[in-house]
Formats: structure tokens, sequence, C-alpha cells
């Protein structure tokens, strides 16, 4: 469609409307029209001229208007982007939360000098560089630190992330917006280790990377008391879900698969090679505890996993076959040492060989494990 010049007169009646009303959709206009690209040079140098004059408009309806049709627009002058991020609230908020013309400077000074509506506003944005991350995070303004440490578009520092466990760490909300961050730096996940819920926990695991040790620790304890043992439909769903999740994250390590499966986790264990293998967990079963020597021998190879970690995988099948719960207090950590001391000792003769880290974790967690009596034993 054509569109004619703005003359003068144009101007002096959109300025002069005594109605705030009229005022406020003439703004909208001229701002919509002026953020699509359809004004000619003449025209774009007298919509700036009305953009400079519209900011110090007396009515807060014709700043919003301006601002919501400006907010996404590149080419809007830096004065006055600048003027309606410093506006109250509701004129700033749509400037601040996604104009481009907006300098980090810029950003940072408005965090430093302007209320804590705009600071979350600023959190909010797609993209915050660490500088104005860093500036976000001293204002202590936890909705603000909030917002943006759930922002997958904000670059946090390692420092910055750091002071936000010192000041907020105990806060259940931060501490879910921190292990759910796309990455996070592997003092601060131990950090959050101690904090958060066995489920944060897990979401940990699948997430980030983390010491071997400390992953199959979180991993074991947090199945322990959420999976282990439950035979319900719904319990073996959820060990497939976590299971596939890790995979996808590229957490379903060998050395946790192997640890699992020496502890007495078969539920993950099966649920693990049944994912790495691409079959059912019914066909995994089946495979995985033949009588014979070809089932798990076939389910491993298609698992891609160790040959090394083989005679070990074999040991911890044979021996959950025999070993039980004694039904007394604290059978489930007897069992799982019975199933370390008689991997570790008496299928010695089959070739089982740990690597060094393996060994140290089974047999420092075997230590922590309460021992058994002689009739348990």
């Amino acid at each position: 469609m054509t569109r004619s010049a703005l003359s003068q007169d144009d101007v002096v009646r959109l300025l002069t409307d005594p109605s705030g009303a009229a005022r406020a959709a003439t703004a909208a206009k001229i701002a919509a029209d002026f953020g699509q690209g359809g004004m000619g040079p003449a025209e774009r140098k007298v919509a700036e001229e009305i953009f400079r004059l519209m900011v110090r408009d007396a009515e807060v309806r014709v700043r919003e208007a301006l601002a919501e049709n400006l907010k996404r627009s590149r080419d809007v002058p830096h004065e006055v982007v600048l003027a309606l991020a410093k506006d109250t609230d509701s004129v700033a908020e749509p400037i601040l939360k996604f104009s481009e013309v907006l300098t980090d400077d810029d950003l940072v000074e408005i965090v430093r000098t302007q209320g804590p509506a705009k600071q979350v506003a600023i959190a909010g944005r797609p993209k915050v560089s660490e500088k104005v991350s860093a500036t976000l995070v001293e204002t202590r303004n936890e909705a603000a630190v909030q917002t943006l440490v759930a922002n997958a578009g904000a670059a946090i520092s390692e420092k910055s992330l750091q002071q936000v466990m010192d000041d907020f760490g105990n806060r259940e909300a931060i501490q879910a917006a921190m292990v759910h961050r796309p990455k996070l730096p592997v003092t601060v996940a131990e950090r959050l280790v101690t904090l958060v819920s066995e489920k944060l926990k897990t979401e940990l695991v699948k997430r980030h990377e983390l010491p071997a040790a400390l992953a199959t620790d979180l991993l074991l304890s947090s199945r322990e008391r959420a999976v282990l043992g439950i035979s319900s439909e719904a319990g073996e769903q959820d060990v497939e879900t976590l299971v596939r999740q890790m995979h996808q994250h590229g957490r379903l390590t060998p050395s946790i698969i192997l640890r699992a499966a020496v502890m007495g986790d078969m539920t993950f264990f099966e649920a693990a090679l049944a994912e790495l293998a691409g079959v059912s967990l019914v066909n995994a079963r089946a495979l995985i505890h033949d009588q014979g020597q070809l089932g798990l021998h076939a389910m491993f190879n298609k698992a891609r996993l160790p040959a090394s970690h083989f005679p070990a995988i074999r040991a911890a099948v044979d021996v959950s076959r025999e070993t039980t719960y004694d039904g007394g207090d604290h059978d489930h950590e007897r069992y799982m040492r019975r199933m370390i001391e008689r991997v570790l000792t008496q299928y010695g003769d089959l070739g089982v060989v740990m690597e060094g880290d393996d060994l140290d974790y089974l047999l420092k967690k075997m230590g922590e494990l309460p021992a058994l009596s002689a009739s348990a034993a």
C-alpha cells in the first residue's frame, strides 16, 4: 500500500491532540510502521523526530505504546530507546527485555541505577552477556537472579554462579534453575549436591559432568530411595526414563553401568543395557538372565560395552541370582556388601579385573556399608 509522507501539519496535529488515547494510538501506529520498514527516508526522519517528542509525553499510555511497538526495531535512535528504558517500569519493560539497540554498558548502568523490576526484565533478555549477568548477581535481587539463572540465553561466569550459591544456595527455585542450566561448572555442581532434593540430584547426574565417583553415588543413592525394589510398572518406567535421558546427555557411561550391577541395582543395569542395545526391557532381561552363556554376551556386545567389563558383569549377574535380601534392618545395604564382596573375591578366578577407579570406588563403598554377621555372610 502506498503511504504518503508525514507532513508538518500531521506532526503538529499528532502532538497537540488533547486526547491521550488518540496520541497513544498514533504513537502505536507510527512506531509499528517504522518497525516494519515501510517508511521512506524522509518519512523515517520525521518519525524519529516524533519519537523524540513522544518520549517526553505526559501520558504514560503514549510512552507505553511507543515502547511496545519499538521494542524489536534495530533502527530507532539510541537516545530514544535509552529514554524509554529509563522510564517508568511499564514503559521500560518491553524495551529492556527485547531491544538490541541497548548496549551492555547501557544495561549495566540501568541495573546499577534503576529499580528491581527493571533488573528482572534485563535478566530475562534472550541473550545476556557475562558482564551484565555479573552486575545482576551483584544486586542480590533474588527475583532477578532466579530469572537470570533460569535463562538459557544468559552467559554466567563460574565466579557469578558461585556468588549465587553463596547468596541463594538454599532457595529451592534457584537450585532447580541451576540444575537445569545447559552447562554448569563442576565446582558449582558439587556444591549443589549437598543442598538439593533427591529429584534434583538425579537431574544433576543426567545433565552435568560430575566426577565419576560422585555421579555414581548420586545415581545409586537416589535410585535406592526412589526406584530400587519397586516392581510396579510405574517404577520400571521411571528407571527407563532416567536411563534414556542419561543416554541422551552422554551420562550413561560403562563405569556407572558396571558399578550399578556390582552394587546390586539390577533394574538400572537391565534398563541400561536395553537402552544401549536398542531392545525392549523384557527381551533384555530374558537375554541377561539366560542360564547359558550366550544371552548376556550377546547383549553385552550389542551394547558395545568394554570387553574388559564382561567378567565382572557376568559375576554380578550370577551373584544377583543367588543373593537375596535378609529381611532385617538395613538389609539393602547388607545385600550390596554381599554383592561387592562376592564379585571381588569369589569370582577372582573368573578373570574379573576392575579398572583402578572402579575398584577404588567399590572398595570405598564396601567400607561404608554395614559388616555382615557370621550367619549372614
